[in-house]
C-alpha cells in the first residue's frame, strides 16, 4: 500500500524526522487556509499522486511540471488552481496520467547539498538495507548504472536493529561533519525507527538536503507498507487512497483476492502466485498477452470465483479466459461449480479455456461437461495457453 507524500511526511514528524513545514488543499477553497498556515515567500506546489517523476511530468493540457517553485504565496495559488483537477503523465504513470485531487504547499527551503536515503528490505539477505547517496535529486537508477561507486549500502541486523557504528559510517561516507553529522544521524536513527515500527516496504527520501544553517531535512518523502502487515495498524489504512487506485484491484481486494491489471488480452484465473506468474509466461511464450495477474488463493470459495469472473469481465480489453487450477488444498469441483455459476450469471460470450488438475478433478470436469456450457478443455497448461491464444488471436 502507497500513500501520498504529504501523508509520509506527517508520519516522518510523529517520528521526529524533520520536514518543511506544509499544508494540504483538495478544494479551491482550501488554498487560501492552507497558503495562511505558511510563511509569507517562497513556496513549492506540489501535486499529489502516487507515481514518481512528477516534476518532470506533463498535464494534459499541456502545462509542464507537477511540482513547481513559486516566489510569493499568490503565484502558489495560481499554479495549484492550473494542477488540481488535472491530469498529470509521468514516467510511472503511462500514457492514461492520474488526475491530481490533491494540492501539498511547503516552504521552500534553502539547500546547500542533495542526498539519496533509502530504507527497504533486501530480498538477498532477508534483512532490511539502508541505501544512500551523495548524489540526491536524481533518478537513483541513473546513479546505480553510471556510478555506482557512489551507492551506499548497509545491512541491518532485524534482531538488533540499527547499530551506532553503522550510523556513524553511513554519516561518514556521506562527507556530514559537525552540527549536520548530528542531526543527520537523529534523522537516520528515526527514519529506521518509522521504517521498523509501522512494517514499511520502502521508505525512500530524494532529496535529502543539508541547508546552510546546519538543517538536515526530508525534503521528499515515498512510503509504500507490506500489505500482509496492515492488521496491524489500522491508523495506516485509514490512508489508503482509493482514487489512486483500480477500481479494479479494490473490487478484487474485497473478496481476498490478489489481482493486477496488466495490459494485455487473455485473462488468467489461477490458484497461487508462482502457477499465476507461470500461467502468465507461457501465455507470452505462445504469442499472447496477459490481461492479468489474478490469484483466488488455495482455498477460494464458490462466492470469489464468480467474484473473480465480474473483476475479469469488467477490463473492456480482455478478449478471452484462461482458467488453471491445480487442486492441492484447492477442490477442482468447487472451482469447476463457481465457473458454471459465473458463466451463467454474467452471460459470458467471451472465449474460455479450463485446465483443470489435482484435488478431486474428475468430478470437477464432470460438473463442466454437465453443465452445458461452450468452453475448451486444455488437458496440460502448454495445450491450454495454445488454445486461448488462438482463440482470442
Amino acid at each position: 500500500m502507497n500513500i501520498h507524500e504529504y501523508q509520509a511526511k506527517a508520519l516522518f514528524e510523529k517520528f521526529g524526522v524533520p520536514v518543511p513545514k506544509g499544508a494540504v488543499a483538495t478544494t479551491p477553497e482550501e488554498f487560501i487556509n492552507a497558503l495562511a498556515q505558511l510563511p509569507e515567500g517562497p513556496t513549492m506546489v506540489k501535486s499529489q499522486i502516487h507515481a514518481g517523476g512528477r516534476g518532470k511530468g506533463t498535464f494534459t493540457d499541456g502545462y509542464k511540471g507537477g511540482v513547481k517553485f513559486c516566489q510569493t504565496k499568490a503565484d502558489a495559488k495560481e499554479v495549484a488552481a492550473r494542477m488540481l483537477g488535472n491530469t498529470l503523465v509521468t514516467v510511472q504513470t503511462g500514457p492514461a496520467g492520474r488526475k491530481v485531487q490533491t494540492i501539498y504547499f511547503t516552504v521552500a527551503s534553502d539547500i546547500k547539498k542533495e542526498y539519496y536515503l533509502a530504507i527497504l528490505l533486501d530480498r538477498n539477505s532477508s534483512k532490511p538495507v539502508i541505501v544512500a547517496s551523495t548524489e540526491g535529486g536524481v533518478e537513483i537508477e541513473k546513479v546505480a548504472h553510471d556510478t555506482p561507486e557512489k551507492l551506499i549500502r548497509v545491512l541491518v541486523d532485524p534482531a538488533y536493529g540499527l547499530a551506532d557504528f553503522q550510523v556513524r559510517e553511513l554519516i561518514t561516507k556521506l562527507g556530514f561533519a559537525g552540527a549536520e553529522a548530528k542531526n543527520a544521524a537523529r534523522l537516520i536513527r528515526n527514519l529506521y525507527t518509522a521504517f521498523w515500527e509501522t512494517d514499511a516496504a520502502m521508505i525512500e527520501v530524494n532529496p535529502l538536503i543539508t541547508t546552510p544553517t546546519g538543517d538536515v531535512l526530508a525534503l521528499d518523502a515515498k512510503v509504500s507498507f507490506d500489505s500482509n502487515a496492515l492488521y496491524r495498524h489500522p491508523e495506516i489504512v485509514a490512508l489508503r487512497d482509493l482514487n489512486e487506485e483500480d477500481p479494479k484491484e479494490i473490487e478484487a481486494s474485497k473478496f481476498s483476492l490478489s489481482y493486477i491489471a496488466l495490459d494485455g488480452n487473455i485473462a488468467c484465473l489461477v490458484n497461487g502466485a508462482g502457477l499465476a506468474m507461470s500461467t502468465m509466461d507461457i501465455i507470452q511464450h505462445f504469442g499472447g498477452t496477459p490481461a492479468n495477474f489474478l490469484d483466488v488463493g488455495g482455498g477460494a470459495s464458490k462466492d470469489q470465483v464468480i467474484a473473480a469472473f465480474k473483476i475479469i469481465l469488467g477490463d473492456k480489453n480482455v478478449k478471452g479466459i484462461l482458467v488453471n487450477i491445480f487442486g492441492g488444498i484447492m477442490d477442482c469441483n468447487v472451482i469447476a461449480t463457481g465457473i458454471v455459476e459465473a458463466v451463467k450469471e454474467v452471460g459470458l460470450k467471451l472465449p474460455l479455456v479450463v485446465r483443470l488438475e489435482g484435488n478431486n478433478v474428475a468430478a470437477g470436469k464432470a460438473t463442466l461437461n454437465a453443465s452445458g456450457l461452450k468452453l475448451v478443455s486444455g488437458d496440460t497448461m502448454a495445450d491450454a495457453a495454445q488454445k486461448i491464444v488462438k482463440l482470442v488471436a
